[in-house]
């Protein structure tokens, strides 16, 4: 599908803190959608996202050309995913934010941004300049970068927040057959993915939630059956109208 005109205007000799500055408060007021990757996306239409400033997910690269929609912005933090598809991230034309566990698989230029991670007890980062925190999930690194970013109003569609895995959180798994997490059945087939983490990722949400809603901004969950009980719910039809 056609890719939009929209391009960055940031120079790729500035450092690495003066780049992400240049992010700040640059939407502020303003709402964003943030894209999960989730089979809940199967059962939209979301032809309205042509109309919405979008942050995407490590591989949302995979259902572009059926979904019909372009984001602006791209978060990925695990490196297994960005070396997975970091071909595929390259030649995207949104501003990526990635996070530097990550970085060594796709080098900085005018569209990437290396974002340092954070250790404890940082749980949300309001400065993007010092960092953020992965927080078990891509979804709250997003958050921190919509928090610096200004905008107002975050809808998160997709988050099923249910996963079909064996072992333990975190441990590394090879995906034998069909990706039956993801909107994908190819999201994961054949390589290796990190087993999910539920009860971290909805500590780190509480907090999200939490420090948005201190500044009078707000998180929306929009998930068609979402799982996840920490942020608001609406039905992504009335939003969206």
């Amino acid at each position: 599908m056609s890719t939009p005109s929209f391009r960055p205007v940031l120079s790729s000799h500035l450092t690495l803190p003066s780049r992400l500055a240049r992010f700040r408060d640059l939407h502020r007021g303003e709402r964003v959608v943030i894209v999960c990757n989730g089979p809940s996306l199967n059962a939209m239409d979301l032809g309205f996202l042509r109309h919405e400033i979008v942050i995407g997910l490590n591989k949302i690269h995979l259902g572009l050309d059926r979904f019909g929609f372009y984001p602006r912005y791209l978060v990925a933090v695990n490196p297994r995913v960005v070396e997975q598809a970091r071909a595929e991230l390259a030649a995207m034309s949104a501003i990526r934010f990635i996070g530097a566990r990550a970085a060594a698989h796709l080098p900085e230029d005018a569209f990437t941004h290396h974002v340092p991670v954070l250790d404890p007890p940082v749980v949300f980062s309001r400065d993007l300049t010092q960092g953020f925190r992965e927080g078990g999930t891509v979804t709250h690194a997003a958050l921190q970068v919509a928090w610096w970013m200004g905008f107002s109003e975050v809808v998160i569609i997709g988050m099923d927040h249910r996963f079909t895995f064996e072992g333990a959180p975190h441990e590394a798994r090879v995906m034998a057959g069909p990706d039956p997490n993801h909107f994908s059945p190819d999201y994961f087939a054949g390589q290796t993915w990190d087993n999910p983490d539920l009860t971290r990722s909805e500590a780190s949400y509480a907090v999200a939630r939490q420090v948005f809603e201190s500044t009078g901004r707000r998180i929306l969950d929009a998930t068609v059956d979402g799982a996840c009980q920490v942020f608001e719910k609406i039905d992504h039809r009335l939003i969206f109208r």
